[in-house]
């Protein structure tokens, strides 16, 4: 029984699931939506959404804290810069995941999206196909 079991091990030690994690939000910071597993998008929901909790009082304490998650200067400069004043006014719900409907190909892990609420997510752009008609004088 799992009574009073706060998360999921996810098949993993405990340094690799919290590395696990802390890659998983570092890319969602980055790039704003993310495609994972169900129970990986939850578990790593629970620790974004917390993180972005902690880092709206802005201190020191809370920089910190976000350091010792996420392991980068660079990600974190980002979340402070970039996340954080879109949701100063929101009290909670900062991401959402949504079912793909699509399944992993190696053991059908069903899939699914996760990504940050009212945050505008950059497109991939598209390469254009280069002109292939020759012009051949006859």
């Amino acid at each position: 029984m799992r009574h009073k079991k706060d998360y999921k091990k996810l098949g993993r030690t405990s340094s690799h699931r919290a590395a696990m994690l802390s890659a998983l939000v570092s890319s969602l910071i980055l790039k704003k939506r993310i495609t994972t597993t169900i129970a990986k998008a939850k578990e790593a929901r629970r620790l974004a959404e917390k993180l972005v909790t902690v880092a709206r009082k802005g201190t020191l304490q809370s920089r910190r804290y976000a350091l010792s998650v996420l392991k980068k200067p660079a990600i974190v400069k980002v979340l402070f810069n970039e996340v954080i004043p879109q949701y100063k006014e929101r009290s909670g719900g900062y991401t959402r995941i949504i079912k793909t409907g699509k399944y992993r190909v190696g053991d059908g892990s069903e899939l699914a999206f996760l990504e940050w609420i009212g945050i505008a997510i950059p497109q991939k752009k598209k390469k254009k196909k280069a002109d292939t008609t020759e012009t051949t004088a006859a």
